[in-house]
């Protein structure tokens, strides 16, 4: 049974009809064309659909779009304030982190919620918020380069 839902995704309302088990990615990637939200494996392994939620770094793939009720939703496409970039897409332009970009989305959100927590992470505590991303392209140096150099220019 299809049901209309609410939900506030980068600082708007929007729409969507859903069934009881769509998922939030499915709600962001097909009814609201928001693909900076990656569909990669669908259960949880990859990271590549990775939002926040309350601002928090959550796996779209894994929560059902009826359970995210008046809870803020922020995409990558979020991140971004006009033409200025979020200050981590910034750092991974800069630094190279970007390769095919498939799970670029995903390591931003994943940091940004690390940096918010911890403005001047090391590289350990680096890694460690982005273990559940995956890149296929890099061996994650540039990334962790970029989270690191960003979180030093918070200072």
């Amino acid at each position: 049974m299809k049901r209309l839902i609410e939900i506030k995704v980068n600082g708007e309302r929007r729409e969507a009809v859903v069934e009881p088990r769509t998922t939030l990615q499915e709600v962001l990637r097909d009814q609201l064309d928001l693909t900076g939200v990656k569909e990669g494996c669908q259960s949880g392994e990859c990271g590549a659909c990775t939002v926040l939620l309350e601002g928090r770094s959550v796996l779209s793939c894994l929560i059902l779009a009826l359970e995210v009720g008046e809870r803020p939703v922020t995409t990558i496409e979020g991140l971004a304030r006009g033409d200025a970039l979020h200050p981590l897409q910034e750092s991974f332009i800069e630094h190279g982190a970007v390769q095919c970009g498939y799970c670029t989305p995903g390591m931003i959100l994943s940091a940004k919620t690390l940096l918010d927590q911890n403005p001047h992470p090391g590289s350990g505590e680096i890694q460690k918020a982005l273990e559940g991303n995956l890149c296929r392209c890099t061996g994650y140096n540039k990334i962790i380069e970029a989270v690191l150099v960003c979180g030093e220019e918070q200072s």
